[in-house]
């Protein structure tokens, strides 16, 4: 099957993809049908000054927050959350009535804005603008997650648990497991709509990131591929209890495996049951690589710049997903399974916590979804 998965090196087109101006478009359409069931707002701007826009909708007292394209070059999801946002905007479905009044969801549909007209990974932030803008950082090198090619940021190594930190030479990150510095216009106001949201419900129950992973993953015993692989928080191996996060008590990896779960009972419910009946491209839903321990091999990771690692140790159950293929090496042959695969997934979580059947999940049921790896 390797050879017919669909990637196609070379091909770096994103015509087909929403891009920065139809979303702002999109958006305000969707918002003027809604009957003001959904509300458009921007948070704050790129550094090459586009808006970072959100949608609101919903009037639960819970709150699920989503975003999409914090990589540039991974786009499905901002299609996943614009479908959506319409069906919740204008569908006077039982199931649509019931998110809507038991649920809040909040959207950021393209949250790297600059990377995704770019299309491409990072933010578009060279250092000597950093340092015109954070001038405390003059003569300190830059922290491992930017990119001197790209010029910009891998905004998703840029959050920090200190929902406070600001810049300084002191906390400039080396590796992975250390924080960001909130250098990035992105991470920042996702910070305060985070800080926004908890201050006005309590806490943000739930954070959901939409990502793309490889092409090619089957998984192990099939030659199906891997449609989606999801995961909860990558803090380090919970089984050596790391001592790193002791001081973070509202870190519940639990919830965030139960949201993780429902994640993908909403795929097999809505997309499928993972047999591949139907399509060639819906492999069924797998665990992300998180960690694992064979033949003398040890794979452990521990992020704690993600936003879903920073906002998980606030207390949110915190779910990733991956969908197979990049949009830059893809093109458009897959935009429709993919885009209903994911907006399966967003609505397996929603539909579980607005009845609240979320909680009395089995965490330890994700452990039973298939492997790739």
């Amino acid at each position: 099957m390797n050879a017919n998965c669909g990637n196609l090196p070379g091909n770096r087109s994103a015509s087909g993809w929403t891009d920065y101006a139809q979303l702002g478009k999109q958006l305000a359409q969707i918002e003027a049908t809604s009957n003001g069931r959904v509300a458009v707002d921007v948070i704050g701007q790129s550094h090459r000054g586009r808006d970072i826009y959100t949608a609101r909708v919903g009037t639960g007292d819970r709150v699920l927050l989503i975003t999409s394209e914090i990589h540039g070059n991974e786009k499905t999801g901002t299609e996943a959350l614009l479908q959506m946002l319409k069906t919740l905007g204008s569908s006077g479905s039982p199931q649509a009535k019931a998110i809507r009044d038991n649920l809040t969801i909040v959207a950021v549909p393209k949250f790297n804005p600059d990377g995704a007209e770019l299309n491409r990974r990072q933010n578009d932030f060279p250092w000597n603008e950093v340092v015109e803008k954070f001038p405390q950082l003059a003569g300190t090198n830059a922290p491992y997650y930017y990119s001197n090619g790209a010029q910009g940021f891998d905004v998703n190594r840029d959050f920090s648990a200190d929902l406070t930190a600001e810049p300084s030479p002191a906390t400039r990150p080396s590796n992975e497991t250390l924080p960001g510095m909130y250098l990035t216009n992105e991470s920042r106001a996702l910070r305060d709509l985070y800080v926004n949201l908890r201050d006005e419900f309590g806490k943000v129950h739930a954070y959901v990131d939409l990502h793309h992973m490889g092409p090619c993953n089957e998984n192990i015993g099939t030659d199906q591929y891997v449609t989606v692989a999801l995961d909860f928080p990558p803090l380090g191996s919970e089984a050596a209890g790391n001592p790193r996060y002791a001081d973070w008590p509202l870190l519940d990896q639990d919830a965030s495996r139960r949201h993780t779960l429902a994640a993908a009972l909403g795929m097999m419910q809505h997309a499928g049951n993972g047999s591949g009946t139907g399509s060639p491209f819906f492999g069924g839903v797998s665990q992300y690589v998180h960690y694992q321990v064979a033949d003398g091999y040890s794979f452990d990771r521990d992020y704690a710049g993600q936003a879903r690692s920073a906002f998980a140790l606030n207390g949110s159950a915190s779910v990733l997903f991956e969908v197979r293929g990049q949009s830059h090496a893809w093109g458009q042959k897959q935009k429709g399974q993919l885009t209903k695969a994911v907006e399966a997934g967003i609505f397996g979580i929603a539909e579980r916590m607005a009845d609240r059947s979320v909680d009395n999940l089995n965490g330890d049921d994700f452990y039973e979804l298939p492997k790739y790896w």
